[in-house]
């Protein structure tokens, strides 16, 4: 297992619950501009913010760079495309529990892929964590045009987490994260001009654009570029499911959701599951 510094789990923890709380300000916003039109414009923000910020990033465009970057770019645009046309046809909840699988399957890919070997308490941790997010997300049973797009989006989001953890190491964070948003950009504005881009209607739709491609997209992910480089990808994808609970917890903040004891009891099952893929090593032994 890699060995990684106490401030990455926090660190980690914050990008959930960034990532939380723009899963509730993109619901209401995707009913007033198209999917592909939002996610462009918001992807490209982000590239530009971040090529502003630092623009001698550029030429850090390698061709060793471009080899990972473009195709972990389209697994994370193919990702939010799929989740966002799922949280457009379905509810919130079931949009939340379907991504969330990642968690489960960020295990599998790294097993079966990469030959990763995952210790017995991930796959606690793996267990615990899905309890959790059905405990929160689920009123019910049923197949429907949205939840396949939910599941394709866990795959996409699973992969990249894997490949981003395989080919982050030894390479620069920020150029490597820079690429991706640029790659995702280039594939939501190839689905927004196919019927004529349409611009945010209104201030409220900007304003969820701006603090996703802000705090949710370029910050994020640089931060999660970074942890990867350090951790591995299953004990990130656990780190990462409490994006759930945080949306719920804010969902309910702001009248959207009601808290339920099922809730409460999904909310502490993530939680256990976070300690235990966070134990202390010396009891490594004892798993």
């Amino acid at each position: 297992m890699k060995k990684a510094p106490l401030f990455a789990t926090p660190v980690l923890l914050s990008v959930a619950i960034v990532w939380g709380a723009a899963f509730v300000l993109m619901k209401p916003a995707i009913e007033q501009q198209p999917v592909f039109d939002f996610l462009a414009t918001r992807f490209t923000i982000a590239t530009l913010i971040m090529i502003a910020a630092r623009p001698s990033v550029l030429k850090k465009f390698t061709p060793d760079l471009l080899r990972v970057g473009v195709p972990l770019g389209m697994l994370l645009g193919g990702g939010y495309i799929t989740q966002t046309i799922a949280l457009q046809t379905t509810t919130a909840a079931i949009t939340g529990f379907l991504t969330g699988l990642y968690v489960v399957l960020t295990p599998l890919f790294a097993w079966f892929v990469v030959k990763q070997k995952i210790a017995r308490k991930i796959w606690l941790a793996v267990a615990l964590a899905t309890a959790g997010l059905a405990l929160i997300s689920i009123n019910g049973v049923s197949i429907e045009l949205g939840q396949i797009w939910g599941i394709a989006c866990a795959v996409l989001f699973a992969a990249h987490i894997v490949g981003l953890g395989s080919w982050s190491p030894g390479r620069d964070a920020y150029a490597l994260t820079v690429l991706q948003l640029a790659t995702t950009a280039v594939v939501c504005w190839a689905g927004a001009l196919v019927d004529g881009f349409q611009a945010p209607p209104n201030g409220d739709v900007w304003f969820a654009i701006l603090f996703t491609a802000v705090f949710a997209t370029a910050v994020a992910f640089f931060v999660q570029t970074w942890a990867q480089g350090l951790m591995d990808a299953s004990r990130v994808a656990i780190i990462l499911t409490a994006e759930v609970v945080f949306a719920a917890l804010i969902s309910v903040w702001v009248g959207q959701e009601v808290l339920t004891l099922k809730s409460i009891m999904g909310g502490a099952l993530m939680l256990v599951a976070m300690l235990v893929v966070e134990w202390p090593r010396r009891l490594k032994a004892l798993i």
